[in-house]
């Protein structure tokens, strides 16, 4: 603030605003308005270096600035934590989710395995229980084979049997072996031996008695007479031209429903 300057003994102060309070125009720059009692004097003159003095307009923007790029530094740093954890936390969630993932594939591998495994295992237990029924009714069906043979298969007899013959049949219960079939150790037992000219490998000639087999499991193989290539030495020929033993020796059976064939 200027000094107020005396004229005749009285203060004068000029007025230096640029807006006039009366009429609210802009007043010229280079005349001041007039005196006016009480009013304040003619301030210093401002130099070129004006604006950097403390409390200037340039000052005061360049604080702002300054304030603004003071602020925004934490700030910034503040939002790429927050982006780094936020990637951190998206990459713990997806190993999770993969680890979740391989959990259920493996639980849902083994219940996969574990109901195959039980429903082979019933499938084998009903087989074993179907199996040991059907051993026991083997001896049954043997009789009724001897008695169609022998022409005594007649009446009420005769309806059972059939019945029967079904119902392991519908089980699964199936007869093999045939008369000129190959012979094999696995599915054949033989319970006489002979030689024979018109074979060229060892011959089931004749069923004895019928295997039983349900599915690929063998219940009993059939019992057969076997005949080989050639001839044997003092062998006499049979009706049907198959070798034999010499007369006053056969062989003889070594099962007990062999006693039939003697």
């Amino acid at each position: 603030m200027s000094s107020p300057e005396e004229t005749n003994g009285r203060p004068v102060i000029r007025d230096l605003r640029r807006i006039d309070p009366s009429t609210g125009q802009v007043r010229d720059t280079g005349q001041g308005g007039p005196a006016q009692p009480g009013s304040r004097g003619p301030s210093k003159p401002r130099g070129k270096h004006a604006a950097s003095r403390p409390g200037g307009a340039s000052m005061g923007a360049g604080s702002r600035s300054g304030a603004d790029r003071a602020g925004s530094g934490p700030a910034g740093a503040g939002r790429a934590d927050d982006a780094a954890r936020a990637a951190a936390d998206l990459q713990a969630a997806e190993q999770q989710l993969a680890e979740r993932t391989a959990d259920l594939q493996r639980v849902t591998a083994e219940y996969a395995n574990y109901r195959k495994r039980v429903e082979r295992d019933r499938a084998a237990v009903r087989e074993q229980a179907v199996a040991n029924v059907l051993s026991g009714l083997v001896p049954v069906l043997d009789d009724i084979g001897r008695a169609r043979e022998h022409e005594e298969l007649v009446g009420g007899f005769k309806s059972v049997a059939e019945s029967l013959e079904a119902a392991v049949t519908k089980l699964g219960l199936e007869s093999f072996g045939e008369d000129g079939e190959p012979f094999d150790p696995k599915v054949h037992e033989a319970l006489m031996h002979s030689y024979s000219p018109d074979v060229t490998e060892p011959t089931c000639i004749k069923i004895l008695q019928p295997g039983y087999r349900v599915g690929e499991r063998i219940l009993r193989p059939a019992r057969v007479e076997v005949a080989e290539p050639g001839e044997a030495e003092g062998s006499i020929t049979s009706p049907a031209g198959a070798a034999t033993r010499p007369a006053g020796r056969r062989q003889v059976p070594t099962t007990t429903d062999a006693r039939r064939y003697q």
